[in-house]
C-alpha cells in the first residue's frame, strides 16, 4: 500500500509510491549499477525519479547516491574494495516512499592497469614500462623503469603487485605496484637464467612457463612465486613438451599454456593445464589451430582465454580461445585487426577487455595497441597507442585479469 501522507476529511490522502523491490548491485570500477523494480502502487500520482543511496556500515546511507528516472541508476565515486550495501526510493509529486530492503553486499574495484613491459625498439633491449587504465580507451603512459633491461620476459600480477621476469637471459625477477608509478624493485630470482617464458597466474600465485635456458635448450620447468612474498622462484613441475614462447592465461584456479617452439624439435600446438593451487606436471588441455612460435600472448575472463600473434605464418593476426574450466581443441576468435602480427605484441586483461599491444606487423605501427571483448568473438578494435613503441616481443600483465575473480 502506497505511504499515506495527507489530505481532508472525507476524501483520500495524497500518497507517496509504494517501496521498491528487486534492488540488485553490480559492483564497477569506484562505482555500482543499482536495478530494481519499480513498484506498481504509484501512490496519487505518477513517480517522477528515483534515489539509490550507498551504506558502508549498513546504517547510514551518506556513502554515495544519484537519481534517476529508470533502473538501473550507477552511484560513482565510491571507496574501492569497501563493502556496502544499497537501498532505493520511488518519489511522486506527494512525498518519497519508504525505502527498499537492502541489496547484497558488493565492492566496488580500482581500475583495472595494465603495464606494458620492456621488448625490443630499434635502438635495442629496453626496460621501460607502459601503464594505462584499460577500462576506456586511448594512449599509455610511461611508468618508470625495470632494474635491469628485459627482452623476452614475462611477468605475474595481482590487485596490488605486477612480477616481472626479466629474461634476457638472465634469471632476475622485480615487481612494482601498478597504482603508483616508479621503478622496479629487485623481488628474487628464477630457478634458472632464461628467457622467452610464458606466464599465468591468480591472485596468489605466479607461474613462468617453459622458455630457454642458458641460451641453449628449450625446457619444460614451470616455476612458481607466491606474489605478495618477494623472494626466489620455487619449482612447480614440468610441461608436456620442451617449449619457448608459449601464450600463458589463467581462470582463478587453472593455469594455461598454449603453442609456442622446441630447439631442435617440433614446434607445437599443444595446450597444456596445471592446478594453480597445488603443484606437479602439466595436463593436456587440446591443441591450437595455428603454430605461433614467436612469442605469442594470451589474456583471459575468469572463464575464457584468448591468444594471438606470434606467428610469421600466413593468418598471424587470427586470435584463438578456448573455456579454461574444459578441455579440447581451441576455436577461432577473429581478426587481431593487423596485417601479420609477429614478434609478440604483449597482452592483458580486465575479466571483460583484452589488449594486445607493440610488437611487429601491425598496420598502424609498433605502438598500436587494439582490444577485444572477451566474451564475444569478431576483430579487435583500436584501443591508442603506446608511450614508447617496442618492435619486438614486449610483455604486459593487468591488476583484474580473469585469474583474480
Amino acid at each position: 500500500m502506497a505511504n499515506r501522507n495527507g489530505g481532508f476529511i472525507g476524501t483520500d490522502g495524497l500518497d507517496a509510491p509504494d517501496p521498491v523491490t528487486g534492488v540488485t548491485p553490480t559492483a564497477g570500477v569506484s562505482a555500482v549499477s543499482v536495478a530494481f523494480t519499480a513498484p506498481t502502487d504509484t501512490g496519487t500520482s505518477a513517480i517522477t525519479g528515483f534515489v539509490a543511496q550507498v551504506s558502508t556500515d549498513g546504517t547510514n546511507y551518506s556513502a554515495g547516491s544519484n537519481t534517476g528516472t529508470s533502473s538501473p541508476i550507477v552511484v560513482s565515486s565510491l571507496t574501492n574494495d569497501t563493502a556496502a550495501t544499497a537501498k532505493v526510493w520511488a518519489i511522486n509529486a506527494y512525498g518519497t516512499s519508504a525505502p527498499s530492503e537492502a541489496s547484497a553486499s558488493f565492492t566496488p574495484v580500482p581500475a583495472p592497469i595494465a603495464l606494458v613491459i620492456s621488448g625490443e625498439t630499434s635502438s635495442g633491449d629496453t626496460d621501460t614500462i607502459n601503464f594505462k587504465d584499460i577500462s576506456s580507451t586511448g594512449n599509455f603512459a610511461d611508468f618508470g623503469n625495470l632494474t635491469a633491461i628485459g627482452y623476452k620476459g614475462s611477468s605475474v600480477s595481482n590487485a596490488t603487485r605486477a612480477v616481472i621476469g626479466h629474461g634476457n637471459n638472465t634469471n632476475v625477477m622485480s615487481y612494482v605496484t601498478p597504482q603508483s608509478t616508479g621503478n622496479s624493485q629487485d623481488f628474487g630470482d628464477l630457478t634458472a637464467i632464461q628467457y622467452g617464458f610464458g606466464s599465468a597466474g591468480n591472485a596468489t600465485r605466479g607461474l613462468f612457463l617453459g622458455g630457454r635456458i642458458d641460451n641453449a635448450a628449450t625446457t619444460t620447468e614451470i616455476d612458481y612465486i607466491t606474489i605478495a612474498n618477494t623472494g626466489n622462484a620455487t619449482d612447480f613441475g614440468d610441461m608436456s613438451t620442451t617449449r619457448e614462447e608459449t601464450a600463458g592465461f589463467a581462470s582463478p584456479t587453472r593455469a594455461v599454456a598454449a603453442v609456442g617452439k622446441a630447439i631442435g624439435g617440433t614446434d607445437s600446438v599443444r595446450i597444456d593445464y596445471v592446478t594453480i593451487g597445488s603443484t606437479g606436471n602439466a595436463t593436456d588441455f587440446g591443441n591450437a589451430i595455428k603454430l605461433r612460435n614467436i612469442n605469442p600472448n594470451g589474456c583471459s575472463s575468469e572463464t575464457r582465454g584468448v591468444w594471438g600473434g606470434g606467428s610469421n605464418e600466413s593468418g598471424a593476426y587470427v586470435s584463438e580461445y578456448v573455456t579454461i574450466a574444459s578441455t579440447g581443441n581451441a576455436t577461432e576468435f577473429g581478426n587481431l585487426n593487423g596485417s601479420n602480427i609477429s614478434y609478440g605484441p604483449g597482452s592483458a586483461s580486465s575479466n571483460t577487455r583484452g589488449i594486445w599491444a607493440g610488437g611487429s606487423g601491425w598496420t598502424g605501427g609498433g605502438n598500436t595497441v587494439v582490444y577485444i571483448t572477451i566474451a564475444s568473438t569478431g576483430t579487435a578494435a583500436d584501443f591508442g597507442n603506446l608511450a614508447y613503441a617496442p618492435l619486438y616481443n614486449p610483455n604486459a600483465c593487468s591488476t583484474a585479469h580473469g585469474g583474480l575473480q
